[in-house]
């Protein structure tokens, strides 16, 4: 099966022993679609491809450009990048993965700890031969907000209490309640919750009722010195809400894996050129023994497809119609 692997920018893939897998099958591995030379003619002739998160929208427009794809395999779970709707009328085949959260959890600590010790400025000016230019502030005391208690939130949350951080949560009635019984604060009020944070994080998944849940009015509760940090979905906050209310001061810092539109090559992006925003290049799941997990579990899932096994196929109209 001609197998391709798209939007690979690190072409990280040719590294993995799970690759091994697909021995038996012609694999090719592209960087970024709208960089890469060859993206046409290798796509047109593709029957399947391997998907890295939401890094490659599939659309009915992207299917057209591939008469003789029969599969998808996507690493983690599907997410609003898949059109499964037109991948059915097609008659391709969308499988899911799994993965772990470890990857993105540590990421959060990671920038909440750089923000907060300033890490980053330290670093540069040091290599310009300055010496202690800046003072952070510790996370000891402080409150910590986690607005998503799923396996994510529940890793950062951890964090927090190891760190003395008081952790209160915010989202659904039973996240609160699942909260709680872990023995964390569930904040009374979406309202409090933004007033209190003094670093608030944001663990939700993309879907239609937490598209823009953010809002201007929300950020601009927070104090002038909370840190506001997203390793989820840029989707989430209100559009120009975040830019507006850091201009404001408040909150008075952010520190952001996702942006509105990725990857981001721009170097005069807004968020980029704020003193008080640390931005990476949503690297949140980009470790390599998350890869190791992410694409055996997609490279099996072809496998199993191939021989007969169609547990992780999502769209299962299309075998019940026989078009696949």
């Amino acid at each position: 099966m001609k197998i391709v692997i798209p939007d690979d920018y690190q072409y990280a893939t040719r590294e993995l022993a799970c690759l091994e897998l697909l021995d038996s099958h012609d694999v090719k591995i592209l960087g970024d679609l709208r960089r890469e030379p060859e993206a046409a003619a290798v796509l047109a002739g593709a029957e399947c491809l391997v998907l890295i998160r939401e890094r490659t929208r599939i659309d009915r427009g992207f299917l057209d450009l591939m008469p003789n794809l029969k599969l998808i395999s996507q690493t983690g779970k599907a997410g609003r990048h898949i059109d499964v709707a037109a991948c059915t009328a097609a008659g391709v085949v969308v499988l899911e993965g799994a993965g772990l959260p470890v990857a993105r959890a540590e990421l959060t600590r990671a920038l909440i700890m750089a923000s907060r010790r300033k890490l980053l400025q330290a670093v540069v000016d040091m290599r310009r031969g300055e010496w202690q230019t800046c003072i952070g502030s510790a996370l000891h005391g402080q409150t910590l907000g986690v607005w998503g208690y799923g396996k994510i939130g529940r890793m950062v949350a951890r964090f927090g209490r190891a760190f003395g951080m008081e952790v209160q949560v915010w989202g659904r009635e039973g996240s609160r309640l699942a909260a709680e019984s872990d023995g964390y604060k569930a904040s009374p009020s979406k309202e409090s919750f933004f007033e209190s944070s003094d670093v608030l994080t944001v663990h939700l998944r993309l879907v239609g009722d937490t598209t823009g849940t953010i809002a201007g009015g929300d950020l601009e509760r927070m104090k002038a010195t909370a840190l506001f940090v997203n390793t989820s979905r840029s989707e989430v906050v209100e559009p120009g809400a975040l830019e507006a209310a850091l201009e404001r001061g408040r909150p008075g810092f952010a520190a952001l894996d996702v942006f509105s539109e990725e990857p981001v090559y721009d170097s005069g992006l807004a968020l980029l050129n704020m003193p008080n925003v640390l931005c990476t290049p949503h690297i949140g799941y980009v470790e390599k023994n998350g890869y190791e997990l992410y694409f055996r579990k997609a490279f099996e899932n072809v496998l199993d497809f191939l021989s007969g096994n169609v547990s992780s196929v999502l769209n299962e109209s299309v075998l019940q119609n026989g078009e696949a």
